[in-house]
């Protein structure tokens, strides 16, 4: 280090008395030595149960699969590669994604259409057929919006209370968070925030 850094070092470690925090620093992140990965799954699986409890599920994956498809997005595995894994279709991965509430910058990022107009008119109620029709669409590619519109509009709902409980869990175990930190920021929050006053029905309650 050089010369002033290590004055501002020893004045630190006057003031602290110790080197604690200065050992701390110099320990690396994302570490997994000591990880128990089973207590990991297990936090995670608590997760899944209760989103279940609360909303249908839309696939046959149990408790388990979900896990592994909750920790495969947190480590940046495409819904194709998630499949492979699980030994099922992408969009059976897919599907899964949204009930969880893991939604990724480019599940809407290829529209070509009014999007923010398109997520009003489903949250008033549009049927698929009628959005297909208003925003020229086929009714399968309308379909596929819709349901990223929905699953942005659950995750709002709870203030994305569950993506952020798996992503505790990841962060207390070293783990790696920033991409769906960064999806949320740059996509999804802007994204809905044209649906709130249509949305106002957060739910608060644990």
């Amino acid at each position: 280090m050089d010369e002033k850094t290590e004055q501002l070092r020893d004045i630190f470690m006057d003031v602290s008395e110790d080197g604690a925090v200065t050992e701390s620093q110099a320990a690396g992140r994302g570490s997994l030595t000591d990880v128990d990965e089973s207590a990991i799954d297990d936090r995670l699986a608590d997760v899944v149960a209760r989103m279940r409890e609360r909303y249908a599920f839309r696939t046959d994956l149990d408790d388990a699969a979900l896990v592994t498809v909750v920790r495969a997005f947190y480590e940046g595995q495409d819904d194709a590669a998630i499949a492979d894994d699980l030994a099922v279709d992408a969009e059976t991965v897919e599907t899964a994604r949204f009930d969880l509430h893991l939604l990724r910058e480019s599940d809407d990022g290829d529209a070509d259409f009014d999007i923010a107009a398109f997520r009003r008119r489903t949250v008033a109620g549009a049927t698929t057929a009628e959005l297909a029709a208003e925003f020229d669409l086929d009714e399968a590619a309308a379909a596929d919006y819709r349901r990223v519109v929905e699953a942005q509009a659950a995750a709002r709902r709870v203030s994305h209370r569950f993506q952020s409980e798996f992503e505790d869990v990841l962060t207390d175990a070293g783990l790696s968070t920033r991409m769906t930190a960064a999806v949320r920021e740059n996509g999804l929050e802007e994204a809905t925030e044209d649906i709130d006053s249509l949305d106002s029905d957060a739910d608060i309650s644990m």
